[in-house]
């Protein structure tokens, strides 16, 4: 009996995370999924009792969201703030990180809290922080570059800074705690050998990091496909900016704009198909690197 009881305690200890996850991930997944097989069927004028009723579809809607034009659209300015964001992001952070495990560093502490204190600040703020730094109006930043800010050409690049910004914090604390766990007589014993700091750096460093780059790289690309808050927050200062920027803002503007929930589930799904499959594809490529696996 004792036994018993001793073999329950897990599992009620697991009760309230088990049902946190059904009710607000495995439920809306499961119901998304349904809504995107789904279509409403209008009978003659669409009036009276009966007129409007729900139909399966099959996969017609994921058809239709993958002919769609826009969304693809979407996904080619997606492309192009991705690049920009996960090549400077990463980058920056990577510099960081060595920089400040240098042992040379001064100020170490201050230095980490600033590099950091951006990713605290929520995406919106961040993002109307920004936002009026760029107005032509207000922006001390147009009098030196002379380019508007928000134009056609330069507002994807003006959200990838507000992306960089508040992102590069956070990938540069779990490169720098990655190398603080690497045993410092390594360093030594290539101090020994005649490397200098850069050497270091570049032949110990780097290598030994190469699994948390990689990890905060796919953590990167989820992010950067679902990018939602930047041009949301963005749009109202500037008329360069679509609904459909990108994937996420089409579902927004068809499930609670146009009211079309069928065709704004169908879409989310393929996002999340089409993250699992760059996340997955790129790891898939570096593993052998990485991991030694084949």
């Amino acid at each position: 009996m004792n036994q018993g009881r001793r073999s329950a305690w897990p599992y009620l200890f697991l009760t309230p995370a088990v049902v946190l996850f059904t009710l607000f991930l495995a439920v809306p997944i499961g119901y998304t999924v349904y809504l995107a097989t789904r279509r409403t069927k209008v009978s003659g004028l669409g009036l009276g009792k009966g007129a409007r009723r729900e139909v399966f579809v099959g996969f017609d809607n994921f058809a239709a969201a993958l002919a769609d034009a826009e969304l693809w659209q979407g996904w080619l300015r997606v492309l192009g703030y991705g690049a920009l964001v996960l090549v400077v992001m990463l980058g920056l952070a990577l510099l960081f990180a060595l920089l400040l495990d240098s042992a040379r560093v001064r100020l170490a502490r201050f230095s980490r809290i600033a590099i950091f204190l951006p990713y605290a600040v929520p995406g919106v703020a961040a993002t109307l922080l920004w936002g009026f730094l760029y107005l032509p109006s207000l922006s001390p930043i147009r009098s030196v570059l002379e380019a508007d800010l928000l134009g056609p050409t330069t507002v994807t690049y003006s959200m990838a800074n507000v992306a960089v910004w508040g992102g590069t914090g956070f990938n540069m604390l779990v490169l720098y705690t990655t190398l603080r766990a690497i045993p410092r007589d390594l360093y030594e014993a290539a101090r020994l050998d005649g490397a200098s700091e850069l050497q270091i750096a570049l032949r110990v460093k780097i290598p030994i990091l190469t699994p948390a780059i990689i990890l905060t790289t796919v953590f990167s690309i989820i992010a950067t496909v679902q990018v939602f808050t930047e041009p949301t927050t963005l749009r109202p200062l500037t008329n360069t900016i679509s609904s459909t920027w990108s994937p996420l803002m089409k579902v927004y503007r068809d499930a609670f704009v146009t009211g079309d929930l069928y065709s704004a589930a169908a879409t989310s799904i393929v996002i999340a198909a089409v993250s699992l499959v760059l996340s997955f594809g790129f790891l898939r490529v570096v593993r052998n690197h990485a991991f030694g696996e084949g």
